[in-house]
């Protein structure tokens, strides 16, 4: 059968199967593929199954529910749009190319040493944040930062990147945030999964922001399996004798490892399987 005589929703299955970038890729290919493109078959294969629970127990995210006119709509809004959950302290968002999930713990979500002591740590709103409050170091010796997330929350299957979301005081001197050792150390279920030494590098990241006002530092990679929900705790530590200040911590942010996915061609030749035509090869895209 031609493919022009294929039923548009027999086109939008297909699509279903491969990914949101093959779809913008194929839309751009032929008026067919492009008005298959919106049907919501093709967006809800791409949202995660338990998207509502997660947005239901936020204001935000249950308005974005009810006013979504399509499921097509509820995915670019949640890709560039992060939605606060949780009770303000976790924000959710998904990964334009894949659909997968990405969450950011606010710092009032990370268990920060010494944090709810004003002689050593300040917090406040700061408009360039996503969250109510962010957390400013004062002066401490030792500099430690803890967080704990249920695997539950992220893409099965996936290789995640956590990346500690910080910047630097420009109203106080930046003391003790140069070059010394930072431990970090992730644990899966209580079993080590990943430990690397980092650099706070002040002076050094001064530029390299993220877009959004805030600079990053990877903390390490961890694997998430198939309907295993785990523990992951991520531990930064700083015990260096130097006394530090200036850091400003929004908080810690998980998402998928960028080039990990590779399954982009795998899903193109599924699509051309199913469709049993072959009329869609891989030099195309």
């Amino acid at each position: 059968m031609p493919l022009n005589d294929l039923p548009e929703g027999c086109i939008a299955n297909a699509l279903s199967f491969t990914t949101p970038q093959d779809v913008g890729r194929l839309s751009a290919v032929s008026p067919i593929f492009m008005s298959a493109a919106v049907s919501d078959v093709v967006w809800e294969r791409f949202l995660p199954r338990d998207l509502e629970s997660i947005l239901s127990t936020s204001p935000d995210g249950s308005r974005l529910l009810a006013s979504a006119a399509s499921k097509k709509e509820l995915y670019f809004s949640l890709c560039e749009n992060p939605v606060l959950v949780d009770n303000g302290r976790k924000s959710f968002s998904l990964e334009k190319k894949s659909g997968k999930k990405c969450c950011r713990l606010s710092a009032r979500d990370l268990l920060i040493t010494w944090g709810d002591a004003p002689r050593y740590w300040t917090w406040y709103s700061d408009p360039a944040s996503r969250f109510p409050e962010v957390a400013e170091l004062i002066s401490v010796c030792w500099l430690e930062i803890r967080a704990k997330i249920n695997t539950s929350m992220l893409s099965p299957t996936t290789l995640h990147t956590a990346y500690l979301v910080l910047k630097f005081s420009r109203d106080t001197y930046c003391d003790g945030l140069d070059d010394q050792p930072v431990e970090v150390a992730m644990k899966l279920d209580g079993e080590e999964s990943c430990t690397r030494t980092v650099s706070w590098n002040a002076e050094r990241r001064w530029g390299q922001e993220r877009g959004d006002g805030w600079l990053e530092i990877e903390l390490g990679e961890f694997f998430t399996k198939e309907g295993k929900d785990e523990e992951l705790e991520i531990r930064v530590f700083d015990g260096s004798s130097h006394w530090k200040r200036g850091l400003i911590v929004e908080g810690i942010e998980i998402r998928p490892k960028q080039g990990a996915r590779g399954a982009g061609r795998s899903m193109m030749h599924r699509m051309d399987f199913i469709l049993g035509v072959g009329m869609l090869k891989p030099t195309s895209f």
